[in-house]
């Protein structure tokens, strides 16, 4: 149990440190340009779409054949935990307040708290699911479950943290700080990989489920942010290729990590 909670553990720490490599162009005085930054979130929306098939649904519909046997169980069971992780992620966004770099302010009203802890809540949505996905992969099948998942998270992550640092200096923050913010909110992940890597070990029943729950809580921040920060400012096309080139690539690193 001990190696499966420190593999999680560092394998999400790792690849939430990623997260402050992106946003290192920020300390260098180089600013992608919005298409490029587009293109590079739609990359992360690919890697996390290939991630959460491949990496985590499919596995978790074999484990769940192992445990449950055949029939309309296994397919039941992955089915209802993508919905509950979509629903928990769903409930943070509520819940939580928070703010969006375009869509301002959602959940409830927090007057009280500065602009910059809004945008660190933001950020905390996103990066807890995908912690938690590298830790259930640790925690599921060792290094063969968790590398690929480490490497294809820490990739997606670099983009999310020059887009939280580039919008950070919008709103008159220095570079440093700004990359300073950036990489802390890197640091919400390895919580996340514990929490995950935990459940696993704790059962070997909960592996379907934690698998499939990771999976839904990534679609979501998917389907509900990525994508359409990406379409936004009209650079669709470039989001597109971005997200096949991060799915592929996120397929192939499964495959060959993970044989």
């Amino acid at each position: 149990m001990e190696n499966t909670l420190l593999l999680g553990f560092l394998g999400s720490l790792v690849a939430g440190s990623l997260t402050a490599v992106g946003a290192l162009p920020v300390l260098l005085g180089k600013t992608p340009d919005r298409a490029f930054r587009d293109q590079a979130l739609g990359f992360a929306a690919g890697v996390m779409l290939a991630a959460s098939f491949f990496s985590l649904i499919i596995p978790a519909l074999d484990a769940a054949e192992i445990f449950y046997a055949g029939g309309p169980v296994p397919a039941a069971i992955v089915c209802a935990a993508i919905l509950l992780g979509m629903g928990a992620i769903a409930l943070l966004n509520e819940r939580l307040p928070h703010e969006h770099f375009q869509q301002g302010r959602e959940g409830p009203e927090a007057a009280s708290l500065r602009r910059v802890w809004l945008f660190v809540f933001a950020i905390a949505i996103h990066n807890l699911p995908e912690g938690m996905a590298v830790g259930v992969g640790f925690g599921a099948n060792g290094l063969e479950g968790g590398m690929p998942l480490a490497i294809g998270i820490g990739l997606q992550n670099m983009p999310e943290g020059l887009a939280v640092a580039i919008a950070l200096m919008g709103e008159g923050y220095s570079r440093v700080r700004s990359w300073s913010i950036a990489a802390l909110t890197g640091l919400i992940e390895p919580i996340g990989g514990l929490f995950g890597a935990g459940v696993m070990s704790v059962s070997q029943g909960l592996l379907p489920w934690g698998m499939a729950f990771a999976a839904g809580a990534m679609l979501y921040v998917i389907s509900h942010e990525i994508i359409p920060e990406s379409h936004r400012s009209g650079h669709q096309k470039k989001a597109t290729f971005g997200l096949a080139i991060g799915l592929v690539i996120m397929l192939f690193l499964d495959v060959w990590l993970g044989a």
